[in-house]
């Protein structure tokens, strides 16, 4: 089957059945807090019967906890763990007893924290609480009683990583989950192996991996089929089939040469990739054809203007049931008659938004299947569906909103559009508007981190509302360099820092406001490299904005791509050595392209206000890159406004400081733009 699908994203009124919303808008905006607000519903998944939900929510506690939600007729729900020292996180069911899941702690700043996330088990009755990877020496305490040291024998080290949950075989029992060891080098080699939840014991694969392994891709029950490698600046990835004992090279080359992309492996064996077609590059869904030896000559699923980006949905060792992938929105492909009937009776009932389903005995006469349905304006609800519901219930029902402070009616209204950059590139550019705006309003220009990365997808999310609810037009480019438009646009980026990727954000905003949706008052603002585009927007187009906000910037071009001995950093040397002296710059080759598009050696050329903010923290943008910049600034005349959070790093995971930032951002703004 060869799909052809695009989906734009719906500008349908918000209308939902079983709830409605207020029908009128707070006079003031919600304040900061409300869009760092913890979720009711964060994670929310079935059980392998369906009989059972889990459910993180940090609703009334310090931390994430995980609910269980009994299903059957007269269930209940309970929390089972609630840890004293972080987020219950990425929650998964190895069996319908029992469940794995990791933590996460930012409250001190994410500087402080532990970046190994261990892994726990627990019985879904909130017994049987077993630590199975330590994050660090301490005790572990759950629900303020049961406690399990790290000093226990055979608890792994937190250098130990989850890789898979494996979806077992009809009738077969399931306690093990497969794991990884990483090398505590920087090579990070991965060993696999199998870890019991209720024992904690490991067992060997059975298999020998090749050599400089950083990464795998197994089948649904965890069969190891694909090892990525790295060494020495060159990829590799090799494949075992089923009855394969050795492992087959499929390639090796230099970064970002790589002829396609792993995207899957299904439980008979077939290996799914993507590989760029036509002149934009663009990624399509395929299968590799192993007669052959490439990749089959028919695509199976085509997204025009956008790379392929989704899963396979299985259920247990069957086919695939459709897929679900991201154009500018995301959708589901179904295959299977049943699923697609219930996509679309799901899309009727809730218009003008994202519905996504998965389900347990998937398209079968006693179905069960969870619906997370959002929009640009809501970040969603939960929705469960019974295709036998018992006792005359309602097939549908409503288990509750996933953040109930935000009040859709308040938020605001996010379009994609693609626009012509000045050299005839198709641009994607992403616009978020008060949905009552009448008239041009003063823009604020949000340019997204990485850079190659895709910045974002249809949508709610925080930071656009929130500065659109402040009576902003929000533009979102995805210049040149951006991934998920082809390897054309990601490719056009290379060596363009300060260039033709700032001509990019420019762009968009003169686009905006030829549109009549922005007016002539805009600042720009940016983390990361977005930090850095909001530097180089004011010295390189100084009469586009009134202001500039900067956080977490790349602010010395040279210090980023050669490192310092006296600036530690978290930028790997592979990466210093291989891919970033073809994606930013060679700082002996290019050294006067890096000092021009340095925004520390164009300091004078800043003259519009500027805020520049950091972690005191941060190793992958050192506070070095700011200090230099502000002492630069300073001694040109124009001191920017500094600010600093110790405690965080690379973004800012407190919440008073994420509010505080917020509220300094939006003062700032308003001094300029109303």
């Amino acid at each position: 089957m060869t799909g052809h699908l695009t989906r734009r994203a719906a500008r349908l009124a918000l209308s939902i059945c079983a709830m409605a919303f207020a029908a009128a808008a707070f006079a003031a905006p919600p304040p900061a807090a409300v869009f760092h607000s913890d979720p009711d519903i964060d994670e929310a998944v079935l059980s392998p019967s369906g009989n059972r939900l889990a459910v993180t929510s940090g609703k009334g506690q310090p931390f994430k906890g995980l609910i269980i939600y009994d299903l059957t007729p007269g269930g209940k729900s309970v929390r089972i763990a609630q840890m004293s020292d972080g987020d219950v996180d990425d929650v998964s069911w190895v069996n319908d007893d029992r469940l794995v899941f990791r933590m996460r702690d930012t409250s001190d700043g994410t500087a402080n924290e532990m970046w190994a996330p261990g892994l726990f088990a627990i019985n879904a009755d909130g017994s049987n609480f077993r630590t199975l990877v330590s994050r660090t020496g301490t005790p572990f305490v759950v629900n303020g009683g049961q406690t399990r040291s790290t000093a226990d024998a055979l608890i792994l080290d937190w250098n130990h990583r989850l890789l898979r949950v494996p979806t077992p075989r009809d009738g077969e029992p399931n306690e093990e989950v497969l794991i990884a060891r990483f090398s505590k080098d920087e090579n990070r080699v991965q060993t696999p192996m199998w870890l019991n939840t209720r024992t904690g014991r490991t067992r060997s694969i059975g298999i020998d991996r090749p050599d400089y392994t950083v990464a795998w891709t197994t089948d649904p029950r965890g069969e190891l089929r694909v090892a990525h490698t790295w060494h020495d600046g060159r990829v590799g990835a090799y494949w075992r089939g089923p009855n394969d004992k050795t492992w087959k090279q499929l390639f090796e080359t230099a970064p970002n040469r790589e002829p396609f992309n792993i995207n899957a492996v299904d439980a008979a064996g077939n290996l799914f990739i993507t590989e760029g077609q036509g002149a934009e590059g663009t990624h399509v869904l395929t299968r590799y054809d192993f007669e052959r030896n490439a990749p089959a000559e028919k695509p199976i699923i085509l997204t025009p203007g956008f790379d392929f980006y989704g899963v396979l949905i299985t259920e247990g060792g069957g086919g695939a049931l459709g897929v679900r992938l991201n154009v500018d929105a995301e959708a589901t492909l179904w295959f299977n008659p049943v699923m697609k009937a219930l996509q679309d009776k799901a899309d009727e009932l809730l218009p003008g938004r994202v519905n996504r389903i998965t389900c347990r005995r998937c398209g079968k006469p006693d179905m069960i299947a969870l619906v997370r349905s959002y929009s640009d304006r809501d970040p969603g609800q939960l929705f469960i569906y019974k295709a036998q519901p018992p006792n005359g219930e309602a097939p549908w029902t409503n288990i509750g909103r996933v953040n109930e402070a935000i009040n859709p009616e308040q938020m605001a209204q996010t379009d994609f559009h693609r626009v012509a950059a000045r050299d005839g590139l198709s641009l994607p550019v992403w616009v978020t508007r008060p949905a009552d705006a009448k008239g041009p309003l003063p823009a604020v220009v949000l340019v997204h981190g990485g850079p190659w990365v895709r910045g974002r997808y249809w949508g709610w999310r925080a930071e656009p509302q929130f500065l659109a609810t402040r009576g902003y037009v929000v533009i979102e480019p995805e210049m040149r360099g951006s991934t998920g438009y082809g390897d054309a646009h990601y490719t056009a980026g290379f060596k363009q820092w300060g260039q033709a990727m700032q001509d990019d954000v420019a762009d968009a905003l003169k686009w905006a406001q030829k549109q009549g949706l922005a007016s002539d008052k805009a600042c720009i603002v940016g983390a990361s490299y977005g930090g850095y585009s909001a530097l180089m927007g004011l010295v390189k187009d100084p009469d586009l904005y009134r202001c500039g906000v900067a956080e977490a910037a790349v602010a010395d071009l040279d210090l980023y791509v050669s490192g310092s001995w006296s600036v530690s950093d978290d930028i790997g040397k592979d990466s210093r050595k291989y891919s970033m002296k073809e994606m930013v710059g060679d700082p002996v080759k290019d050294v006067a392209m890096i000092a021009k598009y340095s925004p520390v050696w164009q300091a004078k050329s800043i003259k519009a206000p500027l805020m520049l903010a950091y972690g005191e923290g941060d190793r992958r943008t050192p506070i070095a890159h700011g200090t230099r910049l502000r002492d630069a600034m300073t001694a040109a005349g124009n001191p920017p406004v500094w600010v600093t959070y110790s405690g965080e790093g690379h973004g800012f995971g407190n919440k008073k400081n994420e509010i505080d930032f917020d509220q300094r951002l939006e003062a700032f703004l308003a001094k300029y733009l109303k």
